[in-house]
């Protein structure tokens, strides 16, 4: 009987401490500076993460970075050193994404990138492994873009982009299709996110001519660009990316954004989504816990945070087969799960992570918007 009560007591302490191991998860957001309109329903989604994922707890450790890559490196520094997270979510802007990558590759600890720009995760190398982006790849945004140019009759575009990873990425991309299109591109103009005028850019654009404008940014700064070009007389097609893809770009730029297009997340069309898209139930519980917390809708961007979460939901539980939590062991084994991701549906498309593909979205990640009458609206 003595020997029965003490294996039945060895067995309630390891069932209460299983119970009670906790999964330490950093989330670094912009949620100040130039880049807030994205980092805001970033940081704003975190209290919606699973707070328990199998026989784990977990705990989301967030930081500011203030929009400043110099301070995604601290915070994930502090992350590492003095949090020993087990996983990263962020930073929310792709030059604070790059600045980072080194740093988590030398500890060995994922990163889940909520940003645009496809360079966090290509191309694939030794220190980019440790990285997993949930957005969709610039290729499969400017896929849309280029088709729906070509089908427009569109001969010649005028790029302007922000000039850091984001911007440089998008022209690589871009240009690429262009050109494999028929499309001549005739200006490809920079600016930078906090600048308050771009003037004379948009006026080189203009003076080109181009039958249609690319504005490649992420968040407010991508509504500059926009009515600079509509004040100074432009009445050619504008096409923004997903970075665009948010309630304040069409708040910021009123009825100078009527009639953009953009290649995006289903999210900002979802009444108008079938059923049958395996996304839209995931997309529509998030939206409605965001609204009900925070009492509007989220942007795409939070989602992108959303999505990491659920990522981790799968991933977690298999990687505690081969390491225990806050182990270097347990985060070489989440790389691992992450990276053998397959039909994960998250709010915004599916996931197929694979060894070279860390972004793992195909074409059921996005639709083609414009804006009609101040709202969003698919493209028939």
């Amino acid at each position: 009987m003595k020997r029965i009560l003490m294996t039945l007591a060895a067995l309630a302490l390891t069932t209460s401490l299983s119970a009670h191991a906790q999964v330490r998860i950093g989330v670094v957001s912009s949620a100040t500076g130039p880049t807030a309109l994205v980092g805001i329903p970033q940081r704003n989604t975190v209290p919606l993460l699973p707070p328990k994922i199998g026989d784990f707890t977990v705990e989301y450790i967030p930081l500011d970075d203030a929009s400043d890559p110099t301070a995604s490196v601290t915070a994930v520094k502090k992350l590492i050193s003095e949090q020993n997270v087990d996983a990263i979510i962020g930073p929310s802007g792709s030059p604070n994404a790059m600045a980072v990558i080194q740093f988590v590759a030398e500890a060995g600890v994922p990163l889940l990138a909520p940003v645009g720009t496809a360079a966090v995760v290509t191309p694939m190398d030794d220190k980019k492994k440790w990285v997993f982006k949930t957005t969709q790849n610039d290729d499969i945004i400017a896929d849309a873009l280029v088709e729906h140019m070509v089908r427009s009759g569109v001969k010649t575009v005028g790029f302007i982009g922000v000039g850091d990873p984001f911007g440089e990425n998008w022209y690589k991309v871009f240009s690429a299709l262009a050109d494999k299109n028929g499309l001549q591109i005739v200006a490809n103009e920079r600016f930078q996110r906090q600048d308050n005028s771009v003037t004379g850019q948009s006026l080189k654009i203009v003076g080109a001519r181009p039958d249609a404008v690319l504005v490649a940014a992420a968040g407010g700064p991508a509504v500059l660009p926009q009515t600079t070009l509509v004040e100074q007389g432009y009445k050619g097609q504008i096409y923004q990316t997903h970075g665009a893809a948010l309630p304040d770009f069409l708040r910021l730029g009123g009825n100078k954004v009527e009639g953009t297009v953009l290649a995006a997340s289903l999210m900002l069309v979802l009444p108008e989504i079938g059923d049958s898209h395996p996304s839209k139930q995931v997309a529509a519980g998030y939206i409605d816990a965001y609204e009900k917390m925070h009492g509007s809708r989220p942007a795409t961007f939070g989602a992108n945070v959303y999505d990491a979460g659920l990522l981790l939901q799968r991933a977690i539980p298999l990687a505690a087969q081969k390491g225990k939590p806050g182990t270097r062991e347990f985060r070489a084994a989440l790389r691992d799960s992450l990276e053998q991701t397959r039909e994960l549906v998250g709010t915004q498309g599916i996931y197929n992570m694979t060894e070279t593909d860390h972004s793992g979205f195909d074409k059921r990640g996005r639709v083609l918007i414009t804006v009609r009458d101040g709202d969003w609206t698919l493209v028939k």
